[in-house]
């Protein structure tokens, strides 16, 4: 077994177990790598293997966020994955919108109200409605918004997912908002669409949120692909 795997299966035993949580600190290297039989260098570079899949943050220096804590972020591990598929043309960039589609209507459909994060939801419009922002910080604000929409699903998997098929088309989105001549007057659409649709998941009409979601996320992949030279 490699170290990085050897490193995995001890996280997760511990998560499994209950001894660690997310936001907790793992043991100091040394200690670590007792415990776990390995080098200290063979351990940094576990280490940084679990950074890159999002499992863990690593800090420098003192203080209650230094260390190495358990962040849980799947969706930096599955984005990573989906763009490395992307990047060896194993996957089209329509493939992705296509399957978004296919999970935030399902996620609308089966949306319960009490589940919407009605106040990060309603903080991410406000913080779209900056003028100020560059294509990037909107298209990332506009990736937040939705994957906490698809969070309002009982299935938790929904919005993981979510979350990781925005962050892989993240840099594509992002240069083909910059060559969009009407870019200012396409987000003002875009944040209107995105509080309607909030307003009827709010009211619990998932019929209606799931026609405007398909009309929101396809109206953008028309102009994205108008916009798009190749």
């Amino acid at each position: 077994m490699k170290t990085h795997e050897v490193v995995i299966a001890w996280v997760t035993g511990e998560l499994a177990s209950g001894r660690l949580s997310v936001g907790d600190r793992l043991p100091g290297e040394r200690a670590l790598a007792e415990t776990l039989a390995v080098s200290r260098s063979s351990l940094r570079e576990a280490l940084r293997v679990l950074e890159a899949l999002g499992t863990v943050t690593s800090a420098t220096g003192s203080g209650p966020r230094a260390g190495t804590i358990i962040s849980a972020d799947p969706g930096q591990a599955l984005g990573l994955a989906l763009t490395l598929q992307l990047a060896t043309s194993h996957v089209e960039y329509r493939d992705i919108y296509e399957v978004r589609v296919l999970l935030e209507t399902w996620a609308a459909q089966h949306s319960e109200a009490a589940r919407l994060d009605v106040t990060a939801a309603e903080r991410l419009l406000l913080a779209m409605a900056d003028p100020a922002l560059s294509p990037r910080e909107f298209i990332a604000l506009d990736a937040e918004f939705h994957a906490v929409l698809a969070g309002s699903a009982a299935n938790p998997l929904v919005g993981t997912l979510v979350d990781a098929m925005r962050r892989s088309i993240e840099d594509h989105a992002t240069a083909l908002a910059e060559a969009m001549p009407g870019w200012p007057a396409l987000t003002a659409r875009l944040r209107a669409e995105h509080a309607t649709i909030l307003e009827h998941l709010r009211r619990g009409d998932r019929a209606a949120a799931v026609a405007l979601i398909r009309a929101h996320i396809e109206g953008f992949s028309r102009d994205s692909a108008a916009a798009d030279p190749a």
